[in-house]
């Protein structure tokens, strides 16, 4: 049960960082709590990771696995319940086997806030998205709602806007959270704002028709058409082990890390959606490549960069 390397999580982040290892010549185990794959297995479609026009989150996940596969078995279905670092040595405990290692990379990324409201799940890949940069491309030319108030909300109606749609943006307060110069640009693009106006329940027959709103203050409801809604309400970064090793964060909770993935506890590296950033398969996929590599630096081997 004594590797080299460890990385925890199976999603693009982990699934590089596996590869690159291995064939680096570092014994190495992939270890993740549900599926190869990570969030990208409920995108519906993914457009914009280089040499694939289109292809479905699923399939994608399926290609990652097989590619990984060639080169080592991740472990599906075993989530890693407790970390900890004995001198040079981290140690793993899973439900099945507790594993050791000389250094660790941290790929469990991050989970997207939802609002909790009847028909999200339903049409969460039908209309109902949270990632413009993801699958705005699909809503061009359509009336979209954007929910949320913050920088990222405002930051996504814009890019939105910008690629041809029609925008509102829903906020549950009375003024915007985001930057004066986020407002400013929202303003000059001529995206509605909404505020003290909260999502009841999205509504459709087989992809999302419209939303139910709900005004905070005379409580009154109204329903209106939309092609699609995207959630931006912020994401929760899985930083729970890194936090039991003494990882240092940002102030938004994202893992803190330099040009080749390190942390500031040796030994430990981070990669994909758990150190922020643009957040997308492409850049996930470079960081765990570069902390694979980086990890040779305290195995004792050395890489040619």
């Amino acid at each position: 049960m004594d590797y080299e390397l460890a990385v925890v999580g199976g999603g693009p982040a982990g699934v590089a960082a596996g590869i690159y290892a291995v064939r680096a010549g570092i014994s190495t185990i992939v270890l993740e709590g549900r599926m190869v794959g990570g969030q990208i297995i409920i995108s519906p479609w993914i457009e914009n990771y280089p040499g694939f026009e289109s292809i479905s989150g699923m399939e994608l996940a399926e290609i990652f696995k097989k590619h990984l596969n060639k080169y080592i078995e991740p472990h599906e279905l075993e989530p890693v319940n407790e970390c900890s670092k004995d001198g040079d040595v981290f140690k793993l405990v899973t439900d099945k086997a507790t594993y050791s290692a000389k250094a660790l990379i941290i790929a469990t990324g991050a989970r997207y806030r939802h609002l909790g409201v009847p028909g999200e799940g339903e049409y969460t890949g039908k209309g109902v998205s949270y990632c413009a940069t993801c699958d705005g491309f699909f809503f061009k030319d359509k009336k979209v709602a954007v929910i949320g108030g913050g920088n990222t909300a405002a930051v996504e109606a814009l890019y939105l806007r910008n690629i041809g749609m029609d925008v509102c943006l829903v906020h549950r307060r009375n003024q915007l959270r985001a930057e004066k110069r986020y407002q400013k640009d929202v303003e000059k693009k001529g995206i509605r704002v909404i505020y003290d106006t909260v999502v009841c329940q999205f509504l459709g027959d087989q992809t999302l028709e419209a939303i139910e709103f709900k005004d905070v203050n005379t409580e009154e409801h109204r329903t209106e058409e939309f092609d699609g809604a995207f959630v931006s309400i912020g994401l929760i970064p899985n930083t729970e082990l890194a936090k039991n090793l003494g990882v240092e964060m940002d102030d938004r909770g994202y893992i803190m890390v330099d040009d080749f993935q390190r942390t500031n506890v040796r030994g430990v590296y981070a990669a994909g959606d758990i150190t922020g950033g643009a957040r997308q398969i492409v850049t996930s996929c470079a960081q765990g490549a570069q902390a694979a590599l980086a990890s040779t630096e305290v195995l004792g081997k050395q890489y040619p960069f």
